[in-house]
């Protein structure tokens, strides 16, 4: 789900050359128990699938989350302080909205979430999408249907939210807020990011395998890509395998690009069957990846160093221990968040509402 707000003054000639799609959404989520140490309420805001903005319940302050949304030009002067304050009123719609949700659930405990997504896109023929949808718990409650100007409950619970939503001017502020502001907005994010949106690196590819117990795991590895899309597969026999394989998600590095990994089983005797297919912006056709068995006499060398290594540990009374641990990071999903509408054309993430 996702959040879109934008505030722009820009013609359409400024969102990119003829034939480009690009987004803007701003992804939301409220939470009753969000563990120790961590924000109840988070907004993150992306352009074409890249994190341009922040804000969560600890700091409290809406802040810049890369380089070309700080050059000169890019917002007015009081684009963070303004935000920051109308995403402050949010986070305290959004408390109400924890409260109301369990109330319309019945719900007496545990943790739960609020959630929203708002955005818009600018599609490759010019034409605009809106969007601004709400969720409960990780599942459909409410959306909004611009065309028609009219909110969808997808639950029972989200009737009463309907009604209340429908009466007096909400809708038509709201498909204000989608077909004007937001795009505007997005035109302006995409004249003034282009360089950085539009760049490219290519993936760094390995493929290795493990045998244990009779079973090979492949396992495929990117590093290094931008954009953050992609499409990694395992490809056996010119049959693309979907089923039987496991991704790691995609993960963000330090220096702003990403990585992940996809595996599969397989019998080790057939382990040169097996092809990893990648598919991303950076290559200018999908390319294809195998594993190479290790060679025996290779084998036989990395044991014989071993065995000589052991051996002198051993005359010098040594011991050698070597501990290796691998930390897995989880890919942080923001769900969207349930409180925010249309707002003043003054706002790039909204203003929120009750549910």
């Amino acid at each position: 789900m996702g959040l879109c707000g934008m505030l722009g003054l820009l013609l359409c000639a400024v969102c990119g050359a003829a034939g480009e799609h690009h987004k803007l959404r701003f992804f939301t989520t409220a939470m009753t128990d969000p563990g120790p140490g961590l924000p109840w309420f988070v907004t993150v805001g992306y352009v074409d699938g890249e994190i341009f903005a922040h804000y969560d319940s600890t700091a409290r302050r809406y802040v810049p989350r890369t380089e070309w949304i700080k050059a000169p030009g890019a917002v007015d002067p009081e684009y963070w302080e303004r935000n920051t304050q109308i995403v402050q009123r949010n986070e305290q719609i959004n408390r109400e909205n924890l409260v109301v949700a369990a109330r319309l659930y019945n719900q007496s405990g545990g943790s739960h979430t609020v959630q929203r997504m708002l955005g818009c896109d600018i599609l490759e023929d010019g034409t605009t999408r809106g969007y601004d949808q709400y969720a409960n718990d990780g599942k459909d409650f409410i959306a909004f249907d611009k065309d028609t100007m009219t909110f969808t409950a997808a639950v029972p619970e989200a009737v009463p939210t309907k009604r209340k939503w429908e009466e007096g001017d909400v809708a038509e502020r709201q498909k204000h807020y989608l077909e004007e502001t937001c795009v505007q907005w997005l035109r302006r994010y995409v004249e003034h990011g282009k360089a950085e949106l539009g760049r490219t690196e290519q993936p760094e590819v390995r493929v290795w395998g493990k045998e244990v117990d009779g079973i090979l795991t492949l396992s495929c590895r990117a590093h290094g890509f931008y954009p953050r899309p992609i499409a990694i597969s395992w490809v056996k026999d010119g049959a693309v395998l979907g089923q039987d394989t496991h991704s790691g998600g995609i993960v963000p590095n330090s220096d702003g690009t990403y990585h992940t990994w996809v595996t599969i089983d397989a019998l080790p005797e057939d382990g040169d069957k097996y092809q990893c297919r990648v598919e991303h912006a950076s290559l200018p056709q999908p390319r294809l990846y195998w594993w190479e068995r290790p060679q025996s006499n290779v084998l036989s060398i990395v044991v014989g160093v071993v065995g000589a290594i052991l051996a002198i540990a051993i005359l010098a009374g040594i011991g050698f221990i070597i501990y290796r641990r691998h930390a897995g990071k989880k890919e942080k999903v923001y769900s969207m968040a349930p409180s925010l509408d249309g707002g003043s054309s003054s706002s790039c993430t909204g203003s929120s509402r009750t549910i």
